[in-house]
């Protein structure tokens, strides 16, 4: 009996150092550069827009018509270019998994940045 409970001590000491250990969301070591101008979680202080809550597609899109624009004349455009397309959709991802921010559509798309509706 004491070897079983010995065995539980030890299985309850683990699970704290496992979950401590536990990998972060698959985009945000990706977004971390992003951080520089939209904000820290996605949330711009400045005029730059948010990103969290965004739709994850249209994020998506963007980035890529960033990345294959023949327009260099601003950083974004040089940015998009250094990830693959499957980098962009973890960033994507990632950042429509936040609250706060973006359209407040919670990702779906279905938001209006204009205010129009």
């Amino acid at each position: 009996m004491t070897s079983l409970r010995s065995c539980f001590f030890l299985a309850s000491l683990a699970l704290p150092l496992s979950t401590a250990l536990a990998a972060p969301p698959a985009g945000r070591l990706l977004a971390a550069q992003c951080a520089q101008c939209h904000g820290t979680g996605g949330q711009s202080a400045s005029g730059i827009d948010s990103l969290a809550g965004e739709s994850a597609s249209e994020l998506y899109s963007e980035m890529l018509e960033m990345k294959y624009s023949q327009d260099t004349g601003d950083i974004m455009h040089r940015q998009a270019r250094g990830y693959t397309e499957e980098q962009i959709r973890l960033i994507a991802n990632y950042y429509a998994t936040l609250n706060g921010g973006g359209s407040g559509d919670g990702g779906s798309g279905g938001g209006s940045k204009s205010g129009d509706d």
